[in-house]
């Protein structure tokens, strides 16, 4: 018996009739909980995530989440329960000959991804990676782990047991197709394609299959991929790694790898597109006389001289200072808001000089404040 698998929708946590939106949202949620990096050494989370990748990598697919919706793992995964593409409980099935019976061939409904030797072409494997705000900014490596299919090492590929042959399909010719003729409307005959039974579509025969892949000439592997990551990349956005996806059949080409990019919040930095945002804080004494602040960038400290009379909540921006534009040339600004820290404890020593201090101010020193009492004197309720 195989193992028994978990349904896709219920490991994502999503309803059968949910969006793509709605899919890659809570795909994303559920890989930041359990990505390796906030969950170190923990084996039951790496199991976790893999299961949530696998999920995603079929349910963000139209195609093979149509035939997960009809067979359930079965029509996503040759391995499981001894079936394969095309066919579930020990019937063949296409839905190109659904549509085509009705309308003919010519509607090309469903483009083939089989070509006439019947090379395919691997799926797409999707992956997560988390990021720092400087990892994004800067542009970094990172590793990430995948479970692709990849040729069968015992059959390279063949899907034949050692020793045995492959024949070409007598029934489709090798082509893994086959004409059919129905009766159509007002005594027309229709002609449309459908995948051979005899071959499930493959134009090939295997009488003794590989006991490694079971005939399939794929295994499943865990691998891991190091990957550049570009400057400038942002949250929620993905990077595609060609030919590294799942392999193909029948000398078919491979699938790419789809990882989606999460950048984890920063205690300094706030981005908005490619232009960051900074909160520096200043004594009362600082920004009435001006004074060198050292600020954070993207690039490393700066110097940044705050002018004499700066007031709370004031905003600067430095010029290119910001991110990199992602695969172009420029850059972002910063924008510093200084915020004006008022001490809580005073001693009565310093309460005292503040007072002073206070009573030596005029109106020209304080203009908002004689405004204000202007304002006052003059407001009727």
């Amino acid at each position: 018996m195989p193992q028994q698998k978990q349904d896709y929708y219920d490991l994502l946590g999503v309803d059968k009739n949910a969006t793509q939106d709605q899919i890659k949202s809570e795909y994303r949620k559920k890989a930041k909980k359990y990505h390796p990096d906030l969950n170190p050494g923990n084996k039951e989370a790496e199991e976790k995530l893999k299961e949530i990748n696998e999920a995603y990598e079929v349910l963000s697919d139209p195609e093979k989440r149509k035939r997960y919706d009809q067979f359930g793992h079965a029509g996503v995964d040759p391995s499981y329960g001894g079936g394969g593409y095309g066919s579930a409980a020990g019937f063949d099935v296409d839905l190109n000959d659904i549509f085509n019976s009705f309308f003919g061939s010519s509607f090309g409904f469903g483009n083939r991804t089989q070509n006439a030797s019947g090379a395919r072409r691997g799926g797409d494997v999707h992956a997560s990676v988390t990021l720092s705000f400087l990892e994004a900014a800067r542009g970094c490596k990172k590793t990430v782990t995948v479970n692709a299919m990849d040729t069968c090492e015992r059959c390279h590929g063949s899907g034949a047991a050692e020793g045995s042959t492959v024949k070409s399909c007598s029934a489709c010719g090798g082509s893994g197709y086959i004409t059919v003729q129905r009766p159509g409307i007002f005594g027309a005959t229709m002609q449309t394609t459908k995948p051979c039974p005899t071959c499930s579509g493959k134009g090939k025969i295997i009488e003794s299959p590989c006991t490694e892949c079971g005939g399939e000439g794929r295994v499943r592997r865990r691998r891991r991929l190091e990957i550049n990551i570009p400057a400038g990349i942002d949250d929620d956005q993905s990077l595609s790694i060609h030919g590294k996806g799942d392999a193909g059949t029948g000398g078919g080409p491979a699938g790419d790898v789809i990882v989606v990019v999460s950048i984890r919040p920063d205690k300094i930095f706030e981005r908005r597109r490619y232009d960051v945002f900074v909160t520096v804080p200043v004594s009362y004494a600082d920004a009435a006389l001006g004074c060198s602040v050292t600020v954070p960038s993207v690039d490393g400290k700066i110097q940044f001289d705050l002018p004499a009379g700066t007031q709370p909540g004031s905003s600067f921006r430095l010029r290119g200072k910001g991110i990199q534009y992602l695969n172009g040339k420029g850059k972002g600004d910063e924008y510093v808001e200084i915020a004006v820290e008022i001490p809580k404890k005073l001693t009565r020593e310093q309460k005292q000089r503040l007072k002073d201090f206070e009573n030596s101010l005029s109106d020209k020193n304080l203009e908002d404040r004689k405004r204000f009492r202007d304002i006052m004197a003059d407001f009727d309720r």
